[in-house]
């Protein structure tokens, strides 16, 4: 018989139980981060990108043809889903070209392209302000991004080809912030627009949402899949590829200037260097010192001509592109 005393212990139950639990609590704990982080994720894009887009622009203050001494006709334009929206043709009896103004996301009106449409009429080009959907006088409740704002582009080309004045005459895309990447994506899906101006142009949504973010790229790049499957949801899945870094590829032989500036906190400077790693050879960049989101130096935006460097390089860039 074996001695009691020379037995080996069984563990007991209790003590067999506790590493399997330990482990399940903390598979738990692990597990219930990882959906509190998922949640996190994907309502960072919904909460800030509803606050910029799910809103109608009351601009506070707008400009009017008059103050530059320029004659403007109010036009209507009707988009493909229905909105109405308000533009200004400034006409020239022999226009070189027709340019579309399109301005940026919250500010500031287009109407401040005013100056912009004078300065030119005065070299021989007419121009068509348009204040896209949701902004000001048009029609919407929702700005559309870049993805949308390519069918009010689209309204403004069909304007034109409609005017006896504007059939055959060239057409420029020129936008800044929201209205540069909305002339880029118009450019690569309208081939009835000949050359393409970009000021401060975002490359694309998502990628202008990690960049202000702040967080360094490898953290802040985690958020794009989620910036882009909300956008993907609310605009839809068909617009993913309506993107400035997409679309500027369909430029074909398109003249394009592309302007930004090195330290623009708005819309930052990888952006600009990710549509020049998109764009043909022969689009023409141009890089301001500085962080003037409007580009034009010393608050000249009313007045473009009073910056010398920046009117010589975009009049000399449309003339060139032009045959001028």
């Amino acid at each position: 018989m074996t001695d009691p005393a020379n037995r080996t212990p069984r563990p007991t139950v209790a003590a067999g139980r506790r590493p399997r639990r330990a482990i399940r609590w903390l598979v738990g704990i692990v597990g219930g981060l990882g959906v509190v982080a998922l949640i996190v994720l994907t309502a960072i894009p919904i909460v800030v990108t509803r606050d910029i887009a799910n809103r109608h622009v009351a601009f506070s203050q707008t400009w009017s043809g008059d103050a530059y001494g320029i004659e403007s006709e109010r036009v209507g334009l009707t988009t493909s889903d229905g909105l109405e929206l308000a533009a200004h043709a400034v006409h020239h009896p022999t226009p070189k070209a027709v340019v579309i103004f399109l301005s940026g996301t919250h500010n500031p009106s287009v109407t401040a392209f005013f100056g912009h449409a004078a300065w030119l009429r005065e070299h021989g080009y007419a121009s068509l302000l348009v204040e896209m959907r949701a902004h000001g006088e048009s029609a919407g409740e929702r700005i559309g991004l870049g993805f949308e704002e390519v069918m009010d582009v689209q309204a403004a080309v069909d304007h034109l080809g409609r005017h006896p004045a504007y059939a055959d005459v060239p057409i420029v895309a020129y936008g800044l912030s929201l209205g540069g990447a909305t002339a880029i994506n118009a450019t690569g899906l309208t081939p009835e627009i000949d050359v393409l101006v970009s000021l401060s142009a975002f490359s694309s949504w998502s990628d202008v949402f990690v960049a202000s973010m702040g967080l360094p790229e490898p953290f802040a790049s985690v958020q794009r899949p989620f910036v882009d499957l909300y956008t993907s949801l609310a605009y839809g899945f068909d617009r993913r590829a309506i993107t400035p870094k997409a679309q500027i590829r369909n430029l074909g032989d398109r003249p394009a200037l592309l302007v930004h500036a090195r330290g623009d906190t708005q819309v930052p400077f990888d952006s600009f260097e990710r549509l020049v790693a998109h764009a043909p050879p022969h689009v023409e960049t141009w890089v301001r010192e500085g962080d003037e989101h409007l580009i034009v130096a010393d608050g000249a935006f009313l007045r473009p001509q009073d910056d010398a460097a920046y009117a010589a390089r975009v009049l000399g860039f449309l003339d060139r592109s032009l045959g001028y």
